[in-house]
């Protein structure tokens, strides 16, 4: 079963149980053959079933809370879970003290009657685009496993779930591409909200100004639906249908947006496009020079360098030889801001956007890659320099809607048995629902044959 409208629609007709769809994600996370060990840093396994047994009789009653009571579905290791330790993927933290309180993002899932599965693998402290943890392994990207990629992060562990069917989708967290970047090297899709729209009460922070909350999920239509019950709707509805002919999308011209691209990369986003136009998108290049002043206002560190090492500062003193070395550096590189170089960002971040915002209204959304690479090998990242330069190209795009506080989401777009591509829509700043309808197109245009 692909989907959750799907799932939805067999518990409503008595033709699944809540217990039954559990049952097979947790067969399948336990299956020594998969990436369930590496994917996972813990199974909630024993709560899982007795939330499902209770969906199921809640169900029978006729007194189910939501029409996806039961369905399971997972959490990034870094949201709180009362009574669970949230490590956020490192070893730094595990002699923290459990949460006291669940996550709001997490609740609202638990409150409509999702089961959470477990706490899914991701990049140490969610510092990373690659995906990889020294401390509880690397779970591989579905594609080339005899070779073994990586999957994207930080929400590795999320994206491979999905990917392999370990639960109908995820809950993940996108500070500069952390859903839509292993969506990509996965094969799934990945939406990061305005930040605003949800939460991060309960999650580990890696830079306040950026994160957001978000999930991953096998079709807009899912991700769609996990959005509307984080961002706190109580009825979600779902989304409009619409054509895709006549949509307004954007291509920047002369950007860093299309530049470095891998071959297979480049067929499937030009592929797609060409599909698309005949469809009846209206595909128009246009200038975007706001986006070449982004790296320059970053320059002395950005909002996750200080962000987080505001945060890290202390633990740093207590458990330095705990982090993963490569995640420390980054963190370190906050120490040496100044505060007026944090000002002058902020100020240039708010100048930037509102540029932006200006130049991008007339589109329904921007295209681009969502990463200009297939998924790595791992082993191309072992040495420091290729790990930098690596991870720097996959976090490229993706980092443009943060920074400028954008929606932003990952479609697919390679052929079956091709290395996963994804293609990159991004909206406007609380845009979101109108985003999600024109990715619903978008993908839907581009499954036809």
């Amino acid at each position: 079963m692909q989907h959750i409208a799907d799932a939805a629609a067999a518990l409503d007709a008595g033709r699944l149980s809540a217990t039954a769809l559990v049952e097979a994600a947790l067969e399948r996370i336990a299956d020594p053959a998969g990436e369930g060990g590496r994917a996972f840093i813990a199974v909630h396994a024993e709560s899982a079933r007795a939330v499902a047994a209770a969906m199921d009789a809640l169900r029978r009653a006729g007194r189910a809370p939501s029409p996806w009571a039961g369905i399971p579905v997972t959490i990034k290791d870094l949201f709180d879970e009362r009574g669970h330790v949230t490590r956020a993927g490192s070893v730094a933290l595990a002699d923290a003290p459990p949460a006291a309180a669940t996550a709001p993002a997490v609740a609202r899932l638990e409150r409509m009657g999702f089961v959470i599965l477990g706490r899914t693998n991701m990049t140490e402290f969610a510092y990373s685009g690659l995906g990889v943890n020294p401390h509880y392994g690397t779970p591989r990207s579905p594609w080339d496993r005899a070779t073994g990629r990586l999957p994207g992060g930080s929400s590795s562990g999320a994206a491979v779930a999905a990917a392999d069917h370990m639960g109908f989708g995820g809950l993940g967290t996108d500070t500069g591409g952390s859903c839509r970047i292993p969506a990509a090297l996965c094969g799934v899709v990945g939406y990061k909200p305005t930040a605003r729209r949800v939460p991060i009460t309960g999650a580990l922070p890696l830079a306040p100004s950026l994160d957001s909350v978000g999930p991953l999920a096998r079709s807009v239509a899912c991700c769609a639906l996990l959005d509307a019950v984080i961002a706190g709707e109580e009825n979600p509805a779902p989304l409009p249908r619409r054509d895709v002919a006549g949509l307004r999308l954007g291509l920047p011209c002369g950007t860093f947006l299309t530049e470095d691209m891998d071959a297979a990369v480049d067929a499937a986003f030009t592929r797609a496009l060409a599909r698309l136009a005949a469809a009846g998108a209206r595909i128009e290049m246009f200038e975007f020079p706001e986006l070449d002043e982004i790296p320059a206002a970053n320059a002395t560190g950005g909002f996750a360098a200080s962000e987080s090492w505001a945060w890290h500062r202390t633990l740093i003193e207590r458990r330095r030889d705990a982090y993963d070395p490569r995640i420390l550096a980054r963190i370190l590189r906050g120490e040496r801001m100044a505060a007026a170089d944090y000002i002058a960002l902020v100020e240039a971040r708010a100048r930037i956007a509102a540029a932006a915002a200006a130049r991008t209204a007339p589109f329904d959304a921007i295209l681009c890659p969502t990463c200009p690479v297939i998924p790595p090998a791992l082993a191309e990242v072992e040495e420091e320099r290729e790990y930098n330069r690596i991870n720097m190209l996959l976090l490229r795009n993706t980092s443009v809607g943060n920074f400028l506080d954008r929606c932003s989401i990952s479609l697919p777009v390679h052929r079956p048995g091709e290395a996963p591509v994804g293609l990159m829509l991004t909206g406007g700043t609380m845009a979101d629902r109108h985003l999600l309808t024109v990715a619903a197109a978008v993908e839907a245009a581009l499954a036809e044959p």
